[in-house]
């Protein structure tokens, strides 16, 4: 049986507080049926530029339903060169409700599916197993861009009758791998699967690191925890999985970087609503780091506008090296000199592929980390600690130390306490970089620039300085300049080493 249920954002609306401007539209309702048989319900309706970030349409569902399918589509007109078009994101949320936090969420598709199904025993990637109990479901329509001329949607929503299946208990991916006890371990921390809008499944993507020669990578899809529970066969002795989600808001990207198994923050609030706090304390308290994806990247909804009290690292490399990413780098540098001047934390950086299907690198770039052996625990600590540096791929290494007059040493993410006029040996050593050129960077800016390095790609420069002169130095290995006066893209680069006993 199919009916058809008319609905708008201008009728049954319910504005909800406390979270972003969302509606909800009039109920769909279905009658039981017998074990076996389905009824369907469409529903049509038409969003306005301006439309709020949600919209809901509540579905109640009877006793005796084993399986819910929705189905949708959207109209995609043309629009003058420069103007968004329409596009369209979905979800569900169960009996339990939409409130912000999430208690009834059920999956997420954002505009990656057309389609989707929830029952016990299974569901679409995106989207998590469990009862079809009775209760006020609501799909959850997401208009990420809203075209001149409106975005006119249909819903159609399937019912099945019958007994459910049973629930399967989910199965994580260990904390801890083999490794090497303390040493460098590399990773790749924003990742995308089939569970969002990526098309490798997590065994694809683990085979695409173990060949980049990663040791870790973590699992970060956007606004959803599904695949926590599909990256167990894909761990194993020599690969660490991390758990975690890409917190898509419309004011900004943040990956929930190695949280408890499960976790699930909410994405449903922008910068005006003074909400981003709660989550990034929800990721904390989960174990996990709130890491700022792509600051600057040119995306609708992709700029972050949470500012950086809440991040415990910053991802300054997003993929291939890119004019966003050689901002989000030099704003990075800010922060640093306003660290020192102002005696307050610091925020590590580090870099991820964001690799989302062919030809995307896993890898590309990948966060090296400094931990006491490869665990989740164990890396995070490096993370934070800001014991790490980034690398375009495996076969680039880079180190940086620098030594005191008495023998006093310090490496990346660490100080080196001498005083202010001590005399102050700078070391850098490369290897996999051949005709890359070496940059000292400080507070001050560039401060010396090494001659390309040969054609085996190894090479070591010395800088002599004081902690006076520069508060800070970090590392960059540049390719050769392309154009003009820019600087070529980034083979490496390294958080820093600071001077002095502040």
């Amino acid at each position: 049986m199919c009916e058809e249920h008319q609905a708008g954002v201008g009728r049954r609306a319910v504005f909800l507080t406390g979270a972003a401007a969302a509606v909800t539209l009039g109920s769909v309702s279905f009658a039981s049926a017998a074990e076996g048989r389905s009824r369907t319900r469409t529903v049509r309706g038409t969003l306005e530029p301006g439309a709020p970030d949600f919209v809901y349409v509540p579905v109640e569902v009877p006793h005796g339903v084993r399986e819910i399918r929705v189905a949708y589509t959207y109209d995609r007109p043309r629009v003058p060169p420069g103007t968004a078009g329409n596009a369209l994101d979905i979800g569900v949320f169960d009996e339990r409700g939409t409130g912000l936090g999430g208690e009834g969420f059920r999956g997420w598709s954002g505009g990656a599916r057309t389609e989707f199904f929830v029952r016990a025993d299974e569901a679409t990637p995106g989207y998590v197993p469990g009862l079809v109990r009775a209760g006020t479901w609501h799909i959850a329509l997401g208009p990420y861009t809203v075209a001149p001329q409106g975005l006119s949607y249909e819903i159609t929503v399937t019912l099945t009758f019958g007994e459910q299946g049973r629930t399967p208990r989910p199965v994580y991916p260990p904390e801890r791998a083999k490794g090497r006890g303390r040493d460098w371990y590399r990773g790749d921390c924003h990742l995308h699967s089939w569970h969002s809008d990526g098309r490798r499944t997590p065994e694809e993507i683990a085979a695409l690191a173990r060949a980049a020669g990663l040791d870790f990578v973590n699992s970060s899809d956007h606004n959803t925890h599904s695949a926590h529970a599909h990256w167990a066969e894909a761990a194993g002795d020599d690969l660490l999985v991390l758990l975690g989600e890409e917190v898509t808001t419309r004011n900004g990207h943040v990956v929930a970087l190695g949280t408890d198994p499960g976790t699930f923050v909410d994405w449903r609030y922008r910068a005006r609503d003074n909400r981003f706090g709660r989550f990034a304390r929800q990721i904390r308290r989960a174990g996990g780091l709130v890491v700022p994806a792509h600051p600057h990247a040119a995306c609708i909804g992709c700029n972050w506008k949470f500012g950086f009290g809440e991040a415990d690292a910053v991802e300054v490399w997003n993929g291939p090296w890119t004019p966003d990413d050689e901002v989000a780098l030099a704003d990075w540098d800010g922060t640093l000199v306003a660290s020192v001047r102002d005696g307050r934390d610091w925020i590590p950086a580090m870099g991820s592929s964001d690799a989302h299907r062919d030809p995307d690198t896993v890898g590309l770039p990948q966060t090296v980390v400094l931990a006491d052996d490869l665990s989740r625990r164990a890396v995070l600590d490096g993370i934070r600690a800001g014991r790490c540096y980034v690398a375009e791929s495996a076969a680039v290494s880079l180190a940086l130390s620098a030594s005191g007059p008495r023998g006093e040493h310090a490496g990346i993410g660490e100080r080196l306490r001498v005083a202010d006029d001590s005399p102050v040996t700078v070391r850098v050593e490369v290897t996999g970089a051949p005709g890359c050129t070496v940059r000292l960077v400080t507070d001050q800016g560039v401060l010396h620039t090494s001659a390309p390095l040969p054609a085996s790609g190894e090479g070591a420069v010395e800088w002599r300085t004081t902690p006076a002169y520069a508060a800070y130095v970090r590392a960059e290995v540049r390719h050769a300049a392309v154009a003009g006066p820019l600087p070529g893209s980034l083979a490496a680069f390294t958080n820093p080493v600071f001077l002095g006993r502040r």
